[in-house]
């Protein structure tokens, strides 16, 4: 349906910097809510090639099914209403709200991250920053020690995501958890902007090596997973990515900011 379905326009999701539109698709009489974020909407950004955040998009979901996690809603590149675009899945948000929350009424990841007082996360969080939050007062940034997570954070040092926010955490009330917005994803050099720092320097699971070393076979030159990407992204990206996992494989560590870029981004929910 997201890939053949009659794109309908319902309105725009105007916080968003690029342009993003809720859509129906329809097939056969049956109808499913998506976001549409055509090409042609995307603001042009210094450090990646114009008019490719899209194909980054679907690239991201590729990576994330051949990991088994599931973590992106599906995604898949298609023309619509303004021309070439990706077109994903609406996820509905669960609501996870805690009573420790301080990162923002009606965030969606209310019990994944919070801002504590004092400098210790307390048990089932990890530390990520202090934080400014206004008259000279200081909180600590956590998130919560959730393997729903930290499978995201292994996702994201493949991809080299530069945006994972606050905001781009989706808990599902089936209590499944997704993540969005991979656009800025893939680039050769270092880009990591996380607020998934907790694991930093810690060793991975067996979970996310077993991943790492069936991504490994994926990602060689001639397998099926190598070959679509290498239509959504160049080869020098394509050989960073293979470059990141046996990284993560070799030092069997989550990584740590590398300190040539900002490892946080802004803003940070």
């Amino acid at each position: 349906m997201l890939t053949h379905g009659e794109l309908t326009v319902q309105g725009r999701i105007r916080e968003a910097s690029n342009a993003v539109l809720l859509c129906t698709a329809t097939q056969d009489g049956v109808s499913v809510d998506c976001v549409y974020k055509p090409v042609k909407g995307e603001r042009p950004l210094w450090d990646f090639p114009d008019g490719n955040l899209a194909q980054r998009e679907r690239a991201a979901f590729l990576v994330s099914e051949a990991m088994g996690w599931g973590l992106i809603p599906a995604t898949v590149l298609r023309d619509g209403p303004y021309g070439e675009g990706m077109v994903q899945q609406w996820i509905e948000s669960g609501d996870e709200a805690g009573e420790t929350d301080d990162a923002g009424e009606g965030n969606p990841a209310g019990n994944l991250l919070a801002l504590v007082e004092g400098e210790e996360a307390g048990e089932g969080w990890k530390p990520v920053a202090l934080a400014e939050v206004g008259e000279g007062r200081t909180a600590l940034l956590v998130h919560a020690d959730d393997p729903r997570l930290r499978r995201l954070a292994v996702l994201d040092a493949v991809i080299n995501n530069g945006d994972r926010k606050g905001g781009h955490l989706l808990p599902a009330p089936d209590g499944r958890l997704y993540g969005i917005d991979h656009g800025v994803s893939f680039h050769t050099e270092d880009k990591l902007r996380t607020l998934l720092w907790g694991w930093a320097g810690e060793p991975l699971t067996g979970e996310a090596r077993a991943a790492l070393a069936s991504l490994t076979l994926l990602l060689a030159d001639g397998a099926p997973l190598a070959t679509r990407l290498a239509e959504l992204i160049t080869p020098a990206e394509l050989d960073a990515v293979r470059g990141r996992v046996a990284d993560l494989l070799r030092t069997g560590e989550h990584p740590r900011p590398s300190g040539d870029w900002p490892s946080i981004p802004w803003p940070p929910v």
